[in-house]
């Protein structure tokens, strides 16, 4: 494992990250735009009580920290991964003295220093006028930090191994597309997983979407305690388990059937 060339290629990358800053802060901005609109639905439905147990300024508070997280566990470096075999770029990936993985994790660690630059600032200034209410603890914000880890590591991986279906069909993209819809509607997008209806709510509890992007948030609003923060976890840790496993199997067999052609 080349750990020295790889903290060599996310400088590089950030440096190159750095040239296009200024679109992938709208980029960023454009990533916002969803969950401010949601934020401002249902903190206005909430109105001077509650709904679903969230009170205006805790809806705010949800929102606020889903442009977080979601900004955190997003992964815009898989969306480039079908170009990259599909062009024989990957030839410079397997000739490099390190893992080919190390490619899209520089691209992932320097993306999120980018965005999370403007970002931050953005989200600071909103819960400066906006006010928003989060009561949480000490350990509420330790299990949330690391329930986020999970979320970007199972996020990141899941869409890799889509991304390296490129090795057989040129349709990849069209699947992490669908995949982000899934997240927008089951990951507490649209609306916290809690309020959802009830075969939407079990889908969310089934499957990977959730411990994506909502889940953390819920950690740290304790929105989920008990048992089911323990189950949340075990559930959230299987699914990063299989999209790893699934990643080098689709990696190992795509790789056998891949023509170094072009690049």
């Amino acid at each position: 494992m080349n750990h020295k060339g790889g903290w060599a290629l996310i400088k590089s990358s950030w440096l190159s990250w750095m040239q296009y800053r200024s679109f992938f802060f709208i980029l960023a901005f454009g990533w916002m735009i969803p969950p401010l609109i949601y934020m401002l639905v249902w903190s206005g439905a909430a109105g001077a009580g509650s709904l679903g147990g969230l009170t205006s300024q805790e809806f705010i508070a949800y929102y606020l920290l889903l442009i977080l997280v979601n900004q955190l566990t997003y992964s815009q470096t898989n969306w480039t991964v079908g170009d990259v075999i599909r062009m024989g770029s990957i030839n410079h990936w397997l000739l490099r003295p390190m893992p080919p993985l190390y490619n899209p994790l520089a691209s992932e660690v320097a993306g999120k220093v980018v965005t999370m630059v403007f970002v931050l600032p953005i989200s600071s200034v909103l819960a400066l006028v906006l006010h928003p209410e989060l009561h949480t603890s000490w350990d509420r914000v330790g299990l949330a930090l690391l329930a986020l880890a999970f979320a970007w590591l199972l996020r990141f991986f899941w869409g890799y191994w889509l991304a390296l279906l490129a090795f057989w069909t040129t349709r990849a993209d069209a699947l992490l597309a669908l995949q982000d819809s899934l997240v927008f509607l089951l990951a507490g997008v649209v609306a916290p997983v809690w309020m959802l209806p009830a075969g939407l709510k079990a889908a969310a509890n089934g499957l990977p979407f959730r411990f994506m992007v909502g889940f953390p948030i819920e950690v740290l609003m304790g929105q989920v305690s008990g048992q089911a923060l323990f189950i949340g976890f075990g559930v959230q840790t299987l699914w990063a388990a299989a999209a790893v496993i699934i990643s080098t199997i689709v990696w190992w067999l795509g790789l056998r059937r891949y023509a170094a052609i072009g690049g």
